[in-house]
């Protein structure tokens, strides 16, 4: 029988997020630094059509949230796809899938340390960047160890802020494009076609490229499920907000990068150095753009790194109760917050941030590596246990309000999609490193999965003899 929730336990989370807190995640959930300053990588090695990289990365993430949203509106669980993967696939699966998100999200902490603690140095540089980094992670931790309400106020007005700016960034680069800025250097829409060696001036190859930069930027839009468990009306929460991932990509992604591309030439130098959003606040004449776009920076990877920690935590938590984890790491406080894994994915995460500084040069390289194709194999994950769940469902009577359009004809789609990103990476010599090493993780960590398994089921068949 398919099980609510996450399994036997010593302490149960709160639900402590308001319907106001779900929806803002829901919405700013994807916004990260990446937007804001990673995209000028893509849009210098592919050029305008980048834009159909972000098209193709949203149109998989759709595709992807609403079979998740199919199975977490069913059955609401904090562990999200990872219990859902136990449950269709086996437990190793679920082992597996949940500790390799885990580790990507305690990777992403001392990436945007590292990012807030540059922009922080080059305000303040009295204070060495590590120090800020483990400053700003001690501090975020904090907000998720008292009350889970705590963090989704914090976590509100992050993205509250994130999504005014972008709007604003759009109304100003629509404003420039119509010509209603005065002495602005953009040549507007023109360039797409016809000016700077046309649409895809470096070939299709470069896009295939950027598609494969771009897709991990939208990593995080699933993190709503796990959020919404801890809300008084999962299921609604969880419907209402893969309902809208469509216009949250739309808006956020695709129109801000449409006006980046329409007014920042592709080769501009400074495009990949200062980022796409700051570039193109200067070329249309916008006061202070440098430090608007730093605050903004820091808001976004402050955000970030909030999430990253509360993610972190409930997956870890999750593991936990499935008996995939440490028994303590499932333990709750009076205020339903498992503090054990709060603390024990900060720690890490903040002595990866240190040692990317004190440690031999290459070793922080390395572990980034092996979470570069984390994002794929929890999308196939989701896919594949979407399939069998489907009829797991049926077959436990439990009613699906919630379907994944054109069953199971896209799903497959979506496999067949995903197996061949897998490929492309495994033969382009700019990702082979990041794709190779996480698959080596990812067989270690099934191989402990069996094994875990495997020593589950020993004892509850020796029960059952007994």
């Amino acid at each position: 029988m398919v099980s609510v929730g996450s399994g036997g336990s010593s302490g149960k989370l709160a639900q402590g997020f308001k319907p106001r807190h779900v929806t803002m995640l829901s919405i700013a959930g994807i916004i990260g630094a990446g937007l804001f300053v990673g995209s000028g990588h893509a849009i210098a090695a592919a050029g305008p059509a980048t834009i159909l990289a972000y098209i193709v990365s949203g149109l998989l993430v759709v595709l992807v949230m609403r079979m998740l949203g199919e199975m977490a509106v069913a059955n609401p669980d904090t562990g999200s796809f990872s219990t859902y993967a136990d449950q269709a696939i086996g437990p190793w699966a679920g082992f597996t899938i949940g500790w390799l998100y885990w580790w990507f999200w305690v990777l992403v902490i001392p990436i945007e340390a590292l990012a807030a603690g540059n922009v922080l140095h080059n305000w303040f540089p009295q204070i060495d960047i590590w120090l800020y980094a483990l400053i700003s992670v001690v501090a975020l931790a904090a907000t998720n160890l008292f009350s889970v309400a705590k963090y989704g106020e914090f976590e509100f007005w992050f993205a509250m802020f994130k999504v005014v700016a972008i709007i604003g960034f759009i109304a100003a680069g629509f404003a420039a494009l119509m010509g209603w800025l005065p002495d602005r250097e953009v040549s507007g829409l023109s360039r797409l076609a016809s000016e700077q060696g046309g649409f895809a001036p470096n070939g299709w190859s470069a896009v295939v490229g950027a598609f494969i930069t771009v897709m991990f930027s939208f990593i995080g839009t699933e993190s709503v499920t796990i959020a919404a468990a801890e809300s008084s009306d999962p299921a609604k929460n969880i419907a209402k907000a893969t309902r809208s991932v469509i216009w949250r990509i739309s808006v956020f992604y695709l129109l801000s990068i449409f006006v980046i591309i329409s007014i920042v030439p592709w080769n501009d130098p400074l495009l990949p150095v200062q980022g796409s959003y700051q570039r193109a606040l200067e070329l249309m004449n916008i006061p202070y753009a440098k430090f608007l776009v730093d605050v903004v920076v820091l808001i976004a990877v402050t955000s970030c790194m909030n999430s990253s920690i509360y993610i972190a935590s409930r997956m870890l938590y999750s593991l936990g109760r499935r008996s995939e984890a440490p028994a303590f790491l499932k333990v709750t406080s009076s205020a339903g917050v498992p503090r054990a894994a709060v603390i024990a994915s900060t720690v890490i995460g903040a002595a990866v941030a240190v040692l990317n500084f004190f440690a031999p040069a290459g070793v922080f390289d390395f572990l980034l590596a092996s979470s570069g194709a984390i994002a794929l194999l929890v999308y196939l994950v989701i896919a594949i246990s979407q399939l069998r769940m489907r009829s797991l469902l049926r077959r436990n009577n439990v009613e699906i309000t919630f379907r994944m359009w054109l069953f199971p004809w896209l799903t497959y789609l979506v496999i067949v999609f995903i197996v061949c990103a897998l490929g492309v990476m495994l033969v382009t010599p700019e990702h082979r490193t990041e794709v190779t090493s996480t698959i080596s993780l990812a067989i270690v960590i099934s191989f402990l999965g069996i094994v875990t398994a495997r020593n589950h089921a020993r004892p509850a068949r020796v029960s059952a003899l007994g």
